[in-house]
């Protein structure tokens, strides 16, 4: 007759706190991984906005009017504007359920230190993780200077801003691929 044994206490404990381990090491990975996913996703539809204003406006010789850079939303002129012509959907919410803002013409005057505007401009923006606007600067002489490395989970609450279809404030290896 063979003798069942069953796992002893201490045996049980190594298991667990193993399990503990790998769990406390791999977690934070976890969490980064899904945040890049989710600001590389946000990104694309960023781009996707971008270039129907942009199709829109080879069409039709001028930007579409996006009065007082509303929100985007499915109810906005802006948005029929843009839709099943120029995109079947254009996606109104960043991965993390915030809305885009959609600066259009001289209206993008003033927001991020932008001065020089003119009425082919546009500005597209996610608030990003924190679902707030950021305080940055855009520095003309310098558009480069916004592109930031990713190095803390702080660094997703940076906004996401692409002028004319052009990143102006992005993670630095993501903006050169996807703009």
């Amino acid at each position: 007759m063979k003798n069942k044994r069953g796992f002893t206490l201490v045996e049980l404990l190594i298991v667990v706190s193993i399990i503990g381990i790998l769990a406390v090491l791999l977690f934070p990975n976890v969490i980064t991984a899904v945040q890049k996913a989710k600001q590389k996703e946000t990104m694309k539809a960023i781009t996707t906005v971008a270039t129907a204003i942009a199709d829109y406006i080879t069409d039709n010789g001028r930007v579409p009017e996006q009065p007082n850079g509303n929100q985007l939303s499915t109810s906005d002129p802006f948005y029929g504007k843009l839709s099943t012509f120029y995109i079947r959907a254009i996606p109104v919410n960043d991965e993390w359920g915030t809305y885009f803002m959609v600066w259009t013409l001289t209206d993008v005057n003033g927001k991020y230190g932008i001065s020089t505007a003119t009425e082919c401009d546009y500005l597209v923006v996610s608030y990003a993780r924190d679902g707030t606007e950021e305080a940055w600067t855009f520095f003309e002489d310098e558009p480069a200077a916004g592109l930031f490395d990713l190095n803390t989970m702080q660094d997703f609450n940076n906004d996401l801003i692409s002028l004319t279809g052009y990143w102006i404030r992005a993670p630095r290896r993501f903006a050169s691929t996807s703009s």
